[in-house]
């Protein structure tokens, strides 16, 4: 069976679109129900080349307002409408985003199949934004030259797995295997004699968890806000040879982006949101690395990570 918690890179460039990559786009697949963060130019047409649903697509996150990561939305709201896709789409944005979008959406999209659910997002803060009954989706605040948020994206916690063999032997009732599930003990009607959860059951399954941390300098906050996660995405858009050029611009070099990886002790390092000046992004993975001492993967267009 494949992952139920993976990431598509629909797009890894910064600014502008290239001969080898398009703007930033992603999709985090968790259990079949589709979510993208950002939305760049060309991201229904990268979603029909990796085979993605427009009909499962539930979420989309924009991390902030500018043209590379806001583009793809009007063509692909007008791709979702041509395929007929049925039920309700969320966009989370800023108040800004909200009041430049929807009139455009409107314009063009006006007869959708679709409803379209507009989603506030507060700049600066740290808070959970989705709720879903095995996830949650948390804002992360970022540093960039105009309001920016990061999402993170985090499994709650497990049930812990049940001996269906012990729980026959000693004729448990059905009404009571959810709470032993949950880490509660079992006492016998007949005897009082208590049942230790660990005879029962044995350890759940680790919680996993996905940070996107697009345009942003190097920050303390995306260092608390992730630490501990197994799959984080750091924007690393310069290397150590123009790395003057990160600071005034809002964005961090790829030596910076490993040094957070480290820092918040993350499992893995995906990097992205490459200027266009680089044409080979081992550079930046090599320098990654050097600061993060762990493994560190250049996003591509058409790669497919397990969380």
């Amino acid at each position: 069976m494949g992952s139920m918690f993976k990431v598509h890179i629909l797009g890894c460039s910064s600014a502008t679109p290239t001969r080898r990559h398009t703007p930033s786009c992603q999709i985090v697949d968790y259990r079949g129900n589709l979510m993208m963060v950002d939305c760049g130019e060309g991201a229904q047409r990268q979603m029909r080349i990796q085979g993605l649903k427009f009909s499962r697509l539930r979420h989309i996150f924009i991390s902030h307002l500018h043209g590379d990561h806001i583009f793809g939305l009007p063509g692909l709201l007008s791709t979702m409408a041509l395929h007929e896709k049925g039920g309700r789409l969320t966009i989370h944005t800023f108040a800004e985003g909200i009041q430049l979008l929807k009139p455009m959406m409107d314009f063009f999209c006006g007869e959708t199949p679709f409803e379209i659910e507009w989603s506030e997002v507060r700049p600066g803060e740290r808070y959970t934004i989705v709720d879903m009954p095995s996830l949650s989706v948390e804002t992360i605040p970022l540093d960039h030259r105009v309001p920016c948020t990061g999402y993170l994206f985090r499994e709650k916690p497990k049930e812990r797995h049940l001996n269906g063999e012990l729980a026959r032997f000693f004729n448990i009732p059905v009404r009571d295997l959810a709470a032993i599930k949950a880490g509660a003990d079992w006492v016998r009607p007949e005897t009082g004699e208590v049942i230790a959860n660990a005879r029962l059951t044995t350890p759940a399954d680790p919680s996993l968890a996905y940070a996107y941390c697009s345009d942003t300098r190097p920050s303390d906050k995306v260092v608390d806000a992730v630490s501990g996660v197994n799959l984080l995405y750091h924007e690393a858009t310069y290397g150590d040879d123009n790395k003057e050029l990160a600071w005034p611009r809002g964005h961090s070099t790829a030596r910076e982006a490993g040094e957070i990886a480290r820092r918040a002790g993350v499992d893995r390092l995906v990097i992205g949101h490459y200027s266009k000046r680089y044409r080979d992004e081992r550079i930046l993975v090599e320098q990654a690395a050097e600061a993060f001492g762990g493994e560190v993967i250049a996003a591509n267009e058409g790669m497919i990570i397990d969380v």
